[in-house]
């Protein structure tokens, strides 16, 4: 049940970040949602890996959002060139 929680937190995450995000991201629900999900797992294990927070703090949903905005950025740096 851990990861489905880590998911549906990923989805909430994606839209976080394309809405913090300025500019035009023009990408459907779909990589919105990968997007939010890579964030969310990227934060959640890594930070929880390195020690900086624990399972159900605060920080880990402001990580998965700071990691979904990051992947976001990538994204559009690879998609432009």
């Amino acid at each position: 049940m851990h990861i489905i929680g880590t998911i549906f937190i990923g989805l909430i995450v994606g839209l976080v970040a394309r809405f913090l995000k300025p500019g035009d991201d023009s990408m459907g629900w779909i990589m919105t949602i990968l997007l939010g999900i890579g964030g969310s797992l990227a934060a959640t294990y890594g930070g929880q890996a390195l020690g900086i927070y624990h399972a159900g703090q605060g920080a880990g949903f402001i990580g998965a959002v700071v990691g979904a905005i990051i992947l976001l950025v990538v994204y559009n740096l690879i998609r432009k060139s």
